[in-house]
């Protein structure tokens, strides 16, 4: 095809397309293999999103609902997309008044804001849950072009059986993502979502016009207002600090392991995953996970977002700052950032993990430069005094002869014996 985001070339039988379509998306399912291949008249983008929908979503589930009511009304008007929504019906409520078509908005997670249209097309949908507050991105629905447009960021169609979840096959609609001028950051998608017909050039054309006005208008409007920086400090703690402006607040320690798991995962915890995260394998009544979060969120406002568990706004945490020294290779820069192992006392498995990789990060880090300036304020500080790997490091790196290699040779001795190793 001409146009790789288009899903039908110009000329095409839709009905046949359709069939060729659902057949390779059963010979895909029944392969078992998510990374196999994909045969069959299946666009590059579309194969793409069935492998990365293939590890998360079970083709036969519908989309989940996260937000409703009150919760869904205070989110989509706080968003900057309401500001827009207007242009939206302008341009494109025609289609989705005359009762075959749908009008959507999504959020950057894929969460559905706006869902309108003809009464009837709007009932067909709500039984594949395609309704406002519901999570339409890849993860959570599979193929369907609001998630893909989020995904890839750039406008698509996706056809018929080219949708992932097969509740969804009937559809057929085409997405744009829409940005903040102001920022560039994504802010979500706008969609029309209908039936065969749309699956044409002039849709993904309207869309993706829609989109551009929508920034255009954007841009005219004063940028808003920046908040705050949120930060959090929980290395070398167990209380970790969370910092907004000049508000600061000292959480307790399972308060502690809740916000920094929430900041690892930016993109929310569903309940089960977070008391994972928490508990592991140990039994525990729901009840006790929210009457956490319900203490948390009294403390921390309109910070603590939930379906999922998420924080509202990006979070900079010190350990973070960390995790980037090391992704960089920056020694130097990753041993002025750790000032501890991250909240020492918690035996949170999706804590202890996240420690695990900071504390192995920057060992192995210093192991291979091996600069005995850097090894020897590692080895001196509380966590790496008896660190028998670096001291092992530190002992190779200095010169024959010296006393600080004779300290480091005394040292590797005593940690050989302590450990109950072969002393050499």
């Amino acid at each position: 095809m001409t146009n790789p985001w288009l899903a039908l070339e110009s000329g095409a039988d839709a009905a046949e397309r359709t069939g060729e379509l659902r057949r390779a998306h059963e010979r895909y399912l029944s392969a078992g293999t998510i990374d196999g291949p994909i045969d069959g008249p299946v666009r590059a983008v579309v194969a793409e999103s069935w492998r990365r929908s293939a590890r998360a979503v079970d083709p036969g589930a519908l989309a989940p609902l996260e937000l409703t009511d009150a919760e869904l009304e205070e989110y989509r008007d706080a968003h900057p997309l309401a500001r827009v929504l207007p242009l939206f019906r302008d341009l494109l409520g025609g289609i989705a008044d005359d009762g075959r078509h749908l009008l959507a908005v999504c959020d950057a997670a894929g969460r559905l804001l706006w869902v309108e249209g003809h009464r009837g097309a709007r009932a067909r949908a709500e039984r594949m849950n395609f309704v406002a507050g519901a999570r339409w991105d890849e993860s959570h629905a599979g193929t369907n072009a609001p998630g893909v447009a989020i995904t890839v960021d750039h406008p698509v169609q996706i056809f018929a059986a080219e949708h992932f979840a097969v509740p969804v096959q009937p559809w057929t609609c085409a997405a744009a993502p829409i940005h903040d001028p102001h920022t560039g950051r994504l802010l979500g998608a706008v969609d029309v979502t209908g039936g065969d017909n749309l699956a044409s050039p002039y849709s993904l054309a309207l869309v993706q016009a829609a989109a551009r006005a929508a920034e255009a208008h954007l841009a005219t409007l004063p940028a808003p207002a920046v908040a705050p920086a949120v930060t959090l400090t929980a290395l070398g703690r167990d209380d970790a600090v969370l910092g907004e402006g000049p508000r600061r607040v000292r959480l307790g320690p399972r308060h502690s392991e809740i916000v920094v798991l929430l900041a690892c995962h930016p993109e929310g915890l569903s309940s089960d995953q977070l008391s994972a995260e928490l508990y592991g394998d140990r039994m525990l009544n729901p009840v006790t996970l929210r009457a956490e979060l319900s203490r948390l969120r009294h403390r921390l406002g309109p910070l603590l977002d939930s379906r999922p568990y998420r924080l509202r706004v990006p979070v900079r945490a010190d350990f973070q700052a960390l995790a980037e020294h090391l992704a960089a290779a920056d020694a130097e820069a990753a041993l002025r950032a750790y000032r501890g192992p991250l909240l020492p006392g918690s035996d949170a498995p999706g804590v202890v993990w996240q420690r695990r990789l900071l504390d192995d990060g920057v060992r192995d880090l210093l192991v291979v430069r091996r600069d005995p300036a850097l090894l020897e304020r590692w080895t001196r500080a509380p966590w790496g005094r008896d660190d028998l790997v670096a001291w092992q490091a530190l002992l190779a790196a200095l010169p024959a002869g010296s006393l600080a290699r004779a300290r480091a040779a005394r040292r590797v001795r005593d940690l050989d014996a302590e450990y109950g190793l072969p002393v050499l």
